[in-house]
């Protein structure tokens, strides 16, 4: 189970603060469950008792109420009390193209895409990324951004997981979004988010260190792709995908 490093900030979330956790294979309401090992090093960590309350969940949405019932150093086990079937995703399902950070970068801007809202993430390596890897290291890659977009959703109160999808070129990544509106954001960019028009579904491109290249902006104008300015400044290849999203989902989304 990933962690960023350093505290968290308390949830905003209006829902019980029982310890959340994704678990797969959640038996049903009144089953008892063995918990994985992962579940059991965070329950030790949050220095949980037998008897405390828990809410799972399993990532195709709604939530079940659990309590411990036996905890042991490597072992715990919880009593399904209860399914729940609240949400808390967008109406608004973006896409988001996000050119590849070093690091903790990258790690950050999918952590604060999955609070707000995201839908779907497609890792890209355009011309300024500077990360290069082999393809079982980029798997390795996806599996870890997986493991923070679901530790984002256990402490931000989603149900529904969005997918990371492997690592790609700009040109696969468009191809995967061509049936979807698209807007991308820069500082020379010909409208303000008021010109954003609602919809169901949109994708986005943020850039990398260093930002896109000219030819890979003109590549999206060029599919009729809205071009959006977000203020004066250039924004950091991690803070650019929260400004756009919260942008995004305050103008058509849920935030507002």
């Amino acid at each position: 189970m990933y962690r960023l490093k350093g505290p968290l900030s308390l949830s905003t979330i209006a829902t019980d603060p029982a310890t959340r956790l994704h678990v797969v294979g959640i038996p049903p309401v009144g089953e008892v469950i063995d918990l994985p090992g992962a579940a059991v090093q965070h329950i030790q960590a949050r220095r949980l008792r037998s008897g405390d309350g828990l809410v799972l969940f399993n990532g195709d949405g709604g939530e079940y109420t659990a309590r411990l019932v036996d905890l042991q150093r490597r072992r715990a086990q919880a009593l399904i009390e209860s399914y729940q079937p609240r949400e808390a995703e967008s109406p608004l399902a973006v896409t988001l193209l996000q050119a590849i950070s070093k690091g903790e970068r990258m790690d950050y801007a999918l952590q604060k895409a999955t609070e707000l809202g995201v839908a779907r993430v497609i890792p890209v390596i355009s011309a300024r990324c500077v990360v290069r890897l082999d393809t079982e290291r980029w798997a390795k890659k996806q599996r870890h951004w997986q493991a923070v977009a679901i530790a984002a959703c256990e402490q931000c109160g989603r149900n529904r997981i969005p997918p990371v999808e492997l690592p790609c070129s700009l040109a696969d990544a468009l191809a995967q979004v061509s049936d979807l509106p698209g807007v991308i954001f820069d500082t020379e960019g010909d409208c303000t988010a008021r010109a954003l028009q609602p919809t169901q579904q949109l994708a986005t491109l943020i850039g990398p260190e260093g930002g896109l290249a000219a030819d890979e902006i003109q590549r999206v104008v060029d599919l009729g792709w809205q071009r959006i300015q977000l203020g004066p400044r250039i924004l950091r290849s991690d803070t650019a995908p929260v400004a756009a999203l919260a942008v995004i989902q305050s103008q058509i989304g849920d935030l507002g």
